[in-house]
């Protein structure tokens, strides 16, 4: 069966990468066999979804090692499959080193993978354990291809270990909460600030570098003003959702906003 690639991939602003889902898709309905793509990002993952559940041959099911996680891998299979499909192909990894004096970060960690030779998609979610390095899930078959292999960030030795995914030290889980604050405008940068309790300078220096996004894109301007439904992404501190927003008598906004 050949499925609509261009009404699928239409006005989609990553139709390369959201084209090999869709390959994928059609490769399951030829073969009735179930598949799982690479780790996807959050965004990524949430348009192929948005774009593929309408097929109606297809069912979908993400795993991404733990309840929160943001990169996640999207499995395939015909909706007929009423048998489970086993043991994701997912394993924690360890990366162990002595960083007391030069803290890492998950952007390290995540380079350090590819300089090793992964791809990005052999990559979920990676987080730090203190100064002894991190963690992380990968693909089944890249943890046991690190397993015992050592590399470097910057002047520290890494060790990798394979680790099974309950053993892993998972980062700490947020508790969806309620939030309201009364602001003078609907400006991205007010709203961010109160909502992710960080300083209105430090809001725009965040929007600016591209560590906080809105709807998973990057902002060209921190004035934007936001509606109902917008969500804002901090990197490591969770998300930002506009849940309602109403004018008060003296002419401010009052935003009601769920952060998780």
């Amino acid at each position: 069966m050949n499925l609509p690639h261009r009404e699928l991939l239409l006005g989609s602003r990553r139709a390369s990468q959201l084209s090999l889902v869709v390959k994928l898709a059609e490769r399951v309905l030829k073969t009735w066999q179930p598949a799982w793509t690479p780790f996807l990002d959050a965004p990524l993952l949430e348009e192929a979804l948005h774009r593929l559940s309408s097929l109606a041959e297809l069912s979908w099911h993400t795993e991404g090692g733990y309840e929160s996680a943001e990169r996640r891998r999207l499995l395939c299979c015909c909706r007929h499959e009423t048998e489970a499909h086993g043991t994701p192909p997912i394993k924690g990894l360890r990366i162990e080193g002595n960083f007391l004096f030069d803290p890492v970060t998950p952007d390290d960690l995540r380079a350090a993978l590819i300089e090793m030779g992964l791809e990005a998609g052999d990559i979920g979610d990676l987080w730090v354990c203190g100064d002894r390095g991190g963690q992380g899930v990968l693909t089944s078959e890249r943890v046991n291809e690190l397993h015992g292999r050592r590399a470097r960030i910057r002047e520290a030795e890494i060790l990798c270990e394979a680790a099974e995914l309950q053993d892993l030290r998972l980062p700490a889980q947020r508790l969806p909460r309620h939030l309201t604050t009364v602001e003078a405008s609907r400006r991205l940068d007010a709203i961010a600030s109160a909502g992710f309790k960080v300083s209105r300078s430090k809001a725009v220096a965040l929007i600016k570098k591209g560590c906080l996004r809105l709807n998973w894109g990057l902002v060209g301007q921190v004035s934007h003003e936001l509606k109902v439904g917008d969500r804002m992404q901090l990197r490591n501190q969770g998300t930002l959702e506009v849940l309602a927003i109403e004018r008060t008598k003296r002419d401010r906004w009052r935003f009601e906003l769920l952060r998780s």
